[in-house]
């Protein structure tokens, strides 16, 4: 679902409103169970702006991650893929052609894969008018960009690794990125970071690279076979249609990687009835592309 420029009027006042009540930067600083922590204080599960605030500003933008704090939401979630000449872009679809203006720039490079631009090639791309047009010149941001972004917002970040089929290495890569961002240390590591994937191979070498980090496996395994991956992970990150309370308790009563009862963050609910039926299964967190409408659903604020 996306919502147009109206729309995103609408959104910033409301995070003018939001700020009033407590904005990202009081809450991001501080540790996990804490009164300002984002999954204390206001009862529901914690909520994370899905590529940004992506119903109101340009999916995976910095523009995206600004208004989301502005909306006062700490956790933001990216995709992150590689492009021709090594560079980490922060970008959902491995083809240019849906969110930026490639065709127009390069008609001759059909089917337009980010793995077969430059990085400066895909810097030359228009990633925000497909949106509206106030989102003009946006750009497809690097993950370094993106992350001294993130910093600076004093936010939170859930990663993607997307396809990583795609990008041999690209764990390593993306690890040794975060290390450089200073984004591997331990309060980072500890309070602001979750890396996750579609491929669970991509998650548990996460894990074996760096143990400490908390990681996330995206999709719904059967019940039989979730002990298995409680070996290597602490979530389990699933579409909403797919699980039930009963499931979502099965992964609950499993001991992850780090120790700790694992959890359950569902993924994508942008509507207020679904946000409360997922909460009433129990569920840790939503992901969404209109994060204020599933914190207004699941804790009345």
């Amino acid at each position: 679902m996306y919502v147009r420029p109206a729309a995103a009027a609408a959104a910033a006042f409301l995070g003018f409103t939001l700020t009033l009540l407590g904005g990202t930067a009081s809450y991001a600083a501080a540790g996990p169970g804490s009164s300002t922590d984002p999954r204390a204080g206001l009862g529901g599960p914690v909520v994370y702006a899905h590529r940004g605030a992506s119903a109101y500003a340009p999916e995976n933008t910095l523009d995206a991650i600004d208004l989301a704090m502005r909306l006062g939401f700490a956790w933001v979630e990216n995709d992150v893929q590689r492009t021709k000449d090594g560079v980490l872009v922060v970008i959902h679809d491995d083809t240019l052609a849906r969110t930026t203006d490639v065709e127009q720039v390069f008609p001759g490079r059909s089917p337009w894969k980010v793995k077969d631009f430059t990085a400066d090639e895909i810097a030359r791309l228009d990633a925000g008018s497909w949106f509206a047009e106030e989102y003009r010149g946006a750009r497809v941001p690097t993950l370094r960009q993106y992350m001294d972004r993130v910093q600076r917002n004093q936010q939170r970040l859930l990663l993607e690794i997307k396809k990583p089929e795609l990008y041999p290495g690209i764990e390593e890569q993306t690890l040794e990125l975060l290390d450089e961002a200073g984004w591997l240390d331990e309060r980072h590591v500890a309070q602001k970071l979750v890396v996750q994937s579609f491929s669970a191979d991509c998650v548990r070498i996460v894990h074996r690279l760096r143990p400490d980090l908390v990681t996330a496996f995206l999709g719904t395994p059967a019940l039989a076979d979730l002990p298995r991956y409680a070996e290597f992970t602490d979530r389990i990150n699933p579409w909403h249609t797919t699980i039930s309370a009963d499931w979502v308790a099965a992964v609950h009563g499993l001991v992850g990687a780090h120790g700790k009862a694992m959890e359950v963050d569902t993924w994508i609910v942008d509507d207020a009835a679904i946000a409360r039926k997922v909460r009433d299964m129990g569920v840790d967190g939503i992901i969404t592309n209109a994060p204020d409408v599933v914190r207004a659903a699941v804790t009345g604020f």
